[in-house]
């Protein structure tokens, strides 16, 4: 692979040609999309182009123009640790998009792709949905908990998460938003050290999810990510009915829980036949996150 990349170096000199010849040594490597793109044509734009610190998406007009060698040298770099390593191009780029917001991003943290996200944005536009106070359970990058601060902009957001490491990168990205009046994030085992008189009107989480199986069948890509942030046991709900059995004390009367729980979402109907889950569509894809209210939440047990 890194003789095919030096021949590249040699021969290939605009954008249009590294786009081309990356897409088509994404599909021969048989890389795994689903941080950001989904196909081997916009991988490679979004690869070139945040290289050259350009927009993620591309535009059309430049892509005759000529690369300086250093641009080129930076190309090939990433295309290198994309192709041999299988990482995936947000930790490369060390920024992930979502919805209308960016985000710093490494290791410690899941890359940005929920589609608690969609969900936000959506009721945001409906008008009759006003949450004063919102906690992000799980925040990890910061992600949820500042979309949810963008879209419902008279709100008070708290983030919380277990892992320093994660809190240190969502500290960035309240910083990098300058939403230090609306965001706060703290250290917390789910509800644990947060203040238990506490309540809100809104709960969101991207918790642990993945259970064993899917955990071994993983592609490389994912394995990049902090795997405290994807194993939840067995059957994948070991996280999510602790948010279950204590979300209720937590949540004002009218308050609503939605819960991102993936391929998990079988094994939890399984789990609590007795509960009213409404599974939410997304028009963006995406599956598997469940909204429940406190009240269906309390009669349902």
């Amino acid at each position: 692979m890194e003789a095919t990349i030096n021949q590249a170096k040699q021969n290939l000199t605009t954008i249009r040609s590294w786009v081309r010849f990356l897409a088509t040594e994404f599909e021969r490597h048989g890389l795994f999309y689903g941080h950001g793109t989904d196909n081997a044509v916009d991988e490679a734009i979004a690869l070139v182009f945040q290289a050259i610190h350009l927009p993620v998406h591309g535009d059309k007009r430049l892509m005759g123009a000529t690369l300086l060698n250093e641009e080129i040298n930076k190309i090939s770099d990433w295309a290198i640790r994309r192709i041999l390593k299988r990482e995936p191009l947000p930790y490369i780029t060390e920024v992930a998009y979502q919805g209308p917001l960016s985000f710093i991003v490494n290791k410690n943290v899941l890359i940005p792709r929920s589609p608690v996200a969609e969900w936000l944005k959506t009721v945001s536009e409906s008008e009759n949905f006003f949450p004063n106070r919102i906690l992000d359970l799980c925040t990890g990058s910061g992600c949820l908990a500042l979309l949810a601060a963008y879209y419902f902009p008279d709100s008070t957001v708290l983030g919380g998460d277990i892992s320093q490491d994660a809190l240190d990168v969502a500290q960035k990205n309240l910083s990098r938003h300058h939403a230090e009046k609306q965001v706060t994030f703290k250290r917390s085992d789910l509800f644990a050290d947060l203040n238990q008189s506490e309540k809100f009107d809104l709960i969101i989480s991207n918790p642990p999810y993945v259970d064993a199986d899917d955990l071994n069948a993983l592609p490389a890509e994912y394995r990049f990510e902090p795997q405290l942030a994807l194993e939840a046991g067995r059957d994948g709900l070991d996280v999510v009915r602790r948010i279950l059995s204590e979300a209720p004390k937590h949540l004002n009367d009218d308050g609503l829980l939605v819960v991102e729980v993936g391929n998990s979402h079988t094994a939890l109907e399984r789990a609590f036949p007795s509960l009213p889950f409404t599974w939410l569509e997304f028009e963006h894809g995406g599956h598997g996150v469940f909204l429940i209210s406190k009240e269906a939440l309390t009669h349902g047990r």
